[in-house]
């Protein structure tokens, strides 16, 4: 077991640091330059044609976008602990509510922001106040998404939700305020915190 990510604490690949930490097993952090384009170089289009980050090399294995890279640490080095087994039946929510982060909040909120002309009919992520209370009911009375037991869903689901509370992007629901104080508690997320802000301290990102 060798796994890679290619990282910059101003991408998604932040909220992979916090992925590692949770399921704790031993990672490299292979810096990439995205203010140089580096993102875009011959060698990361050819493990991502996005050019995006992030990516994460599991010895040969090649995994791009958040959601999917958190669910397959999950599978392979957490099973049972952060996700839940195959014949548990919390899995469907489990994974509900893991693709509903980039499938609906993160489309959604983007239209919202720019004022997209659609018909929320034909929209897969509908309508913005529906998906606001679809979020809040996935955390309205219960800790976590899967009741008292954290998943990965929360890193992905709950990782999207802080960030946007953060940047204001997102209605300060109480029920929301809470669920992302519960997040902070997490050792593994401060672990990555600092992890990513000493990255930033070194590569001079904090001016």
């Amino acid at each position: 077991m060798s796994i890679t990510l290619y990282h910059h604490p101003f991408s998604r690949a932040s909220t992979v640091v916090w992925m590692l930490e949770e399921v704790g097993v031993p990672y490299e952090l292979r810096w990439v330059d995205m203010m140089k384009g580096e993102q875009k170089s011959p060698e990361l289009v050819a493990k991502n044609p996005m050019g995006k980050l992030p990516i994460l090399t599991d010895d040969e294995l090649v995994v791009t976008e958040v959601a999917a890279i958190g669910l397959y640490l999950a599978d392979r080095y957490a099973a049972g602990r952060l996700a839940p087994n195959l014949d548990d039946p919390a899995r469907g929510t489990y994974l509900r509510w893991s693709f509903f982060a980039p499938s609906v909040v993160e489309p959604g909120s983007m239209a919202k922001a720019a004022g997209w002309d659609f018909k929320p009919g034909q929209a897969g992520w509908g309508e913005y106040a529906a998906m606001i209370d679809a979020m809040a009911s996935a955390v309205t009375g219960r800790d976590f998404l899967l009741g008292a037991q954290f998943s990965m869903a929360d890193v992905v689901f709950g990782g999207t939700l802080r960030y946007m509370l953060g940047f204001g992007m997102l209605e300060a629901r109480p029920v929301f305020v809470d669920y992302v104080e519960r997040l902070n508690e997490r050792p593994a997320l401060q672990r990555a915190e600092a992890r990513n802000a000493a990255i930033r301290k070194e590569h001079g990102l904090d001016k």
